[in-house]
């Protein structure tokens, strides 16, 4: 779920408990699908921005997500975030306390569209954290679209993170 339509009662309630003594960082995980207006509002309150980067320009975002514009909308999206808290950051523990960590679900017969996806993180920044995920399975409404109805082999995955350290990224993958 994208949280955006909630954005002034997120920052407000986080505004509210940082008074009260909370101390840990938000985390504002969304599907990427952000307005800019809202993902402003947040400025200052989010620490951990971790949405999804699904789909690069050519895959079927329309058919897909109901959204034909979903790549411009990510790449305005995620540019704002980086601006607003930069490259991930952790603890000496390993936990993540302010930046960006990008999602990218690999999808069977690369319908996700992988590769313009990377080559945008990458020039977003060399040290965006990626996690390249491997676990679609076919389910729900898969059956609407052939190349769903399996899942992405080892070698499309792997395709993937050549791709992402082809072009300098270097952190997270799995």
């Amino acid at each position: 779920m994208t949280p955006t339509h909630l954005a002034a009662a997120i920052a407000e309630a986080v505004e509210l408990a940082r008074a009260d003594g909370l101390a840990v960082p938000i985390v504002y995980n969304s599907g990427g699908y952000d307005g800019l207006e809202a993902l402003k509002l947040l400025e200052g309150y989010v620490d951990v921005y971790m949405p999804d980067a699904k789909y690069g320009p050519a895959a079927p975002a329309e058919k897909l997500s109901g959204v034909a514009d979903y790549y411009e909308r990510m790449t305005e999206a995620l540019r704002e975030m980086h601006r607003q808290v930069g490259d991930l950051a952790t603890d000496g523990r390993g936990v993540a306390t302010r930046g960006l960590l990008v999602r990218h679900l690999v999808l069977p017969d690369g319908l996700a569209d992988s590769e313009p996806v990377m080559e945008f993180l990458a020039k977003l920044s060399p040290d965006t954290y990626v996690n390249i995920m491997a676990q679609y399975r076919p389910c729900y409404r898969a059956e609407e679209e052939a190349r769903l109805m399996q899942s992405p082999t080892w070698e499309e995955i792997e395709r993937v993170k050549e791709v992402a350290r082809g072009l300098g990224l270097h952190r997270g993958f799995y």
